[in-house]
This record gives C-alpha cells, structure tokens and sequence, in this order.
C-alpha cells in the first residue's frame, strides 16, 4: 500500500529524530523533582517559589459554540486560582471566514470573565481569519493588542514574545528579517513565538517542511525556548528540539484524532488550554481540560541545545 506524501515525511522525520536523539544531538527535556498539590491538582515549584510570570493560551476557539465555553470555564477557573498576565491567542480566533461582526458572539462573550478581570489577550492571524479583508479587521481590534500588525512583539519582564503571521500569503520576506532583527537584539531570558500554524505535529496536517527550513534555524540561533501554534485542534507537546519545545495548543473549540511521533513527550485529542509558569531557570507547563483536571505536565529548560 502506497503511504501518502505527508504519512512518508512524518515516518522518514521519525526515524531521523529516534537516530539524532539516540546519538545525543537532541536532548529530553530537563525533569527536576516537581510535587503535585493534589487539592488543585496543580503543579508547584520544589521550593515553593512565585513565578516570574503566569500565562495561558489557547488557539481555534472562535466559534461560539459549547466546546469555547466549556475550554472558558476552565480557564476562568484556573486563572481565579491562579492569577494570569495574559493569553496568547494563537490564531482562528473567527470562524468559519474572520467576520470581525462576529467578535461579540465568539470571543467577548465566550470570555467575559477573563476579560472583565483584566487579563489581555495577544492575538495573531489563522487562515480563517484571513478570509475576509486579509484579517486587517481583526488586527485593528483593540482587544486583539495587535496595533494593526499582522507580526510584532511585546515583553513582560524577563519574558519576550514574539506574535507570527504563518499564513501562505504573509510577507515573509520582510516578516523573517524582522524577527532576526528583534531576535538578534533581544536581552530577554525567556523568548517565546507563537502563530497559528504548525512546525512539527502528529496530528492532520503533519509536519511543516516550510517553516523548519524557514523559523527553525533562527529559533536554534538565538534560543527561542518556546514556539506556540493552533492550526491542529489538539494538544501535543514536543521534547525540546534544538533548544525549542513546540507547543500545540488547538483543542480550543473542538478536536481531531492525534497520533505520537519519535518527538513526541505528550499528545491528547482533548478540549484544553496551555498554562505556564515561568521561573528564573525553567518554565513549568501544564494542560487543562474542560473538566478542570490537569492531564500534561512538563519542563521547559533554560538552554538553547
């Protein structure tokens, strides 16, 4: 039986990063001992510490429907507990076609709470965003903490984020040598990118041959830790790869079936969000489901390889 063109990348991929893992090029994330306070069901830092900054995201949400409520919920619940900065909203924050009409219904409302306790969301553009006039609405909204770009960057302390167009028709040319620039300049310890579509996934869409040849390479050369995408409507978290966790946060509204790949450390056909904790020397990462439970944990080191 003939393997489908995504299917053959997805196996040979697999096989490379199972040989670069085993000869040491590629490193498993770093676990310290970590304690779970079972009355939240939460991780918490060994020695009690506060986080630098506290942070959720969250991707294809924008649909109005009961499975954004239910992924609301939880996080209204989890940020009572525990108090956010922001929310990176990684992007098909509109369907099924980005009418900015539509912003009430699918994201003021289903986000009320959050909004009303002043917690920010970040946005960047999906392809459905785009689908009507290139997502320019959407960048202009106020709420969205765009300022009319479709990529720019912003910083909280000793945490610097950097917001992506990845859609097919974005200027990439000008877009690449920005980032560089920005990455390039940047002091900040943590640096985090997020945008809407995947690099590496196991679930339909399958690897980003595009984006590896294009972000990767400057994601290694100036220590990106973290990259941050939707596109997939599920959860899956990698093993650093070359200093980079890839961070699938999509399950936002509704799911799709996910599979497991050689760098694969969890993966989940959940409706969920993403919640961090960031240290002075790690970042602590967790899933939530719409039943309030945590069900991924993971670590996030400093180094970049």
């Amino acid at each position: 039986m003939k393997m489908k063109r995504r299917e053959l990348l997805r196996w040979a991929a697999g096989i490379a990063f199972g040989w670069v893992i085993g000869k040491g090029m590629i490193a498993n994330p770093f676990q310290p001992s970590l304690k779970t306070d079972i009355s939240k069901n939460h991780l918490t830092f060994p020695d009690g510490g506060s986080p630098l900054l506290r942070f959720m995201s969250v991707a294809d949400t924008g649909t109005g429907a009961e499975g954004q409520y239910a992924v609301s919920s939880a996080m209204v619940q989890y940020a009572q507990q525990f108090p956010c900065e922001l929310v990176v909203l990684a992007g098909d924050n509109i369907y099924n076609n980005g009418e900015i009409e539509k912003i009430k219904a699918v994201f003021e409302d289903p986000y009320r709470l959050l909004l009303e306790q002043g917690v920010p969301f970040y946005a960047c553009l999906g392809n459905h965003d785009i689908r009507t006039d290139n997502g320019v609405p959407q960048t202009q909204y106020p709420l969205f903490n765009m300022g009319g770009k479709r990529y720019y960057s912003f910083r909280r302390g000793s945490v610097q984020f950097w917001a992506l167009d990845t859609n097919s028709n974005a200027d990439w040319v000008n877009q690449l040598a920005w980032l560089e620039q920005e990455l390039s300049q940047s002091d900040a310890p943590w640096k985090i990118v997020f945008g809407h579509h995947q690099i590496y996934s196991s679930a339909h869409y399958g690897l980003n041959t595009k984006l590896i040849e294009t972000l990767t390479p400057l994601f290694q050369k100036y220590g990106v830790q973290l990259y941050i995408n939707g596109h997939e409507h599920v959860y899956e978290r990698t093993y650093a790869i070359n200093g980079t966790t890839y961070l699938i946060c999509g399950a936002g509204a509704g799911v799709r079936d996910v599979g497991r790949s050689a760098w694969t450390a969890h993966s989940a056909s959940r409706l969920s969000f993403a919640a961090y904790e960031v240290y002075e020397d790690r970042i602590l990462v967790q899933a939530i489901g719409t039943d309030h439970q945590v069900f991924d944990r993971g670590v996030i080191g400093m180094g970049n390889g």
